[in-house]
């Protein structure tokens, strides 16, 4: 029998994150184009300047229902003949609202990209804000919140802002509103923000895609480019201060039978030098199933199906003076919520005390880096990331660097950075749970005083 040869494995390609072309429209939006052949579905990401520390006192929400609002209906289309528009280009289109701004998402083949740029263009123009369309997402809304109320990982993420930050910052609150807040909402107050805060000058506009042929100037001038507004300055970031007193704060959820764990703290964003160590030294703490933690809780003690570190960009400031939430997060079996959380401590103490090995490191970086031109195969993903550096202020290349900047940082510096990102004694740690089977047992701990409160 003959047998083919095996296959060889062919040279390695360099690669780099995507390096896009910046420019302006007439109108001061600035545009980052970024050609990738062979991606024949175009992502959009367009970066508007309305942050949630924009919203009007006591209008919590309102650049959430502002931003689902978009898509249902303009000027010249109904909201149904708008999504039917939409569907016609094979196109789909989002938005979301968060701490820097409302971000909206647009994928659509390149063959339609005129199309549906057009579309989106509309949408930025001149949207209805039908009272009727408002009223119904402002429902929609308010049908939410008790499922997320009810979710233990949401309320954990909730609690864990609220004991973090003063009340006064809009980061101590939740992103969507509350009840109380939400329910005051109507049409009057979601165009009055779009007004204030949604025009061309402060925005930006990300495109993705394989751009052969298309010639991008002219889609650009007879679609956004015929959006229009008054010149303005970007919206100030707020300072932002934070409480990290080691505490633990129990959500009791009586007859539970998991307890949710979310342990934070608040750090340095990503201008930071440290950033790209800490980012090293976390996954080798809780990035992956290999992690010290899951090591320990899950394959170890069997506490758990999963436990994650991770560093999330909260806001940033051209300054650098922007904040990141560190945390660690997971769920418990009940009885063993105190064992769960002793281990988890000396894990910590014993990282702190015993550094990270190279092999950890290695593989780290192996992980991080080795696969990046996976993770940014597709132009969304590549669009996605754009836009990020556009709202956290950071530079063009700032991705390119950063994987660079992890294969040089070595096992001390990326063990260095872990530590100070996790000191045992300034963790804000909330427990969703039974508080009357998990209070004593943490209190036992002596990681901070522990409080209890109605879930």
């Amino acid at each position: 029998m003959d047998l083919h040869p095996q296959p060889t494995p062919g040279t390695a390609r360099p690669w780099a994150f995507p390096a896009p072309e910046r420019g302006t429209l007439d109108n001061g939006l600035t545009v980052l184009r970024c050609h990738r052949p062979g991606q024949q579905v175009v992502a959009v990401e367009v970066c508007l300047d309305a942050p949630l520390d924009a919203e009007p006192e006591g209008l919590d929400g309102v650049a959430t229902i502002m931003a689902r609002a978009l898509s249902e209906g303009t000027d010249k289309h109904s909201a149904e003949d708008f999504a039917a528009e939409l569907e016609r280009c094979g196109a789909t289109m989002d938005a979301h609202a968060d701490h820097p701004g409302v971000r909206v998402s647009l994928e659509v083949p390149v063959s339609r990209l005129p199309k549906a740029l057009g579309l989106l263009a509309e949408a930025l123009r001149a949207p209805a804000f039908e009272a009727g369309e408002v009223e119904r997402l402002v429902r929609n809304r308010l049908d939410e919140i008790p499922h997320e109320t009810a979710n233990p990982g949401r309320r954990a993420a909730k609690q864990l802002s609220k004991e973090l930050f003063p009340a006064a910052l809009r980061v101590s609150r939740p992103r969507q509103g509350t009840e109380e807040t939400v329910s005051r909402i109507d049409a009057a107050a979601v165009r009055s923000f779009f007004e204030a805060h949604v025009r061309p000058a402060t925005a930006t506009a990300v495109i993705v895609g394989d751009l052969t042929g298309v010639d991008l100037d002219a889609v650009l001038g007879d679609s956004l480019g015929s959006w229009t507004g008054d010149k303005a300055d970007r919206h100030p970031v707020p300072a932002i201060s934070a409480d990290d007193t080691g505490r633990v704060v129990v959500v009791d959820r009586p007859g539970a039978v998991q307890t949710q764990v979310l342990i934070g703290r608040v750090g340095a964003d990503r201008h930071d030098r440290v950033w790209p160590a800490r980012v090293l030294g976390t996954y080798c703490l809780g990035g992956t199933l290999t992690s010290r933690l899951d090591r320990v809780l899950r394959e170890e003690k069997g506490y758990t199906y999963g436990v994650r570190a991770f560093g999330q960009v909260l806001l940033s400031a051209p300054d650098g003076s922007g904040a990141a939430m560190l945390a660690i997060s997971g769920s418990v079996d009940t009885p063993n919520t105190g064992p769960a959380l002793e281990d988890l401590w000396k894990v910590l103490r014993t990282l702190a005390a015993e550094g990270l090995t190279d092999t950890e490191r290695d593989v780290a970086v192996q992980n991080l880096v080795g696969v990046a031109p996976l993770k940014y195969e597709t132009a969304a993903s590549v669009a996605a990331t754009l836009a990020d550096q556009v709202e956290q202020h950071l530079p063009d290349d700032y991705q390119a660097r950063l994987y660079s900047r992890m294969a040089e940082t070595g096992t001390v510096e990326a063990t260095a950075a872990v530590v100070n990102a996790f000191p045992v004694d300034r963790l804000v740690t909330v427990l969703v749970g039974d508080a009357s089977q998990i209070a004593e047992p943490v209190k036992a701990l002596g990681i901070g005083e522990v409080t209890v409160v109605t879930g």
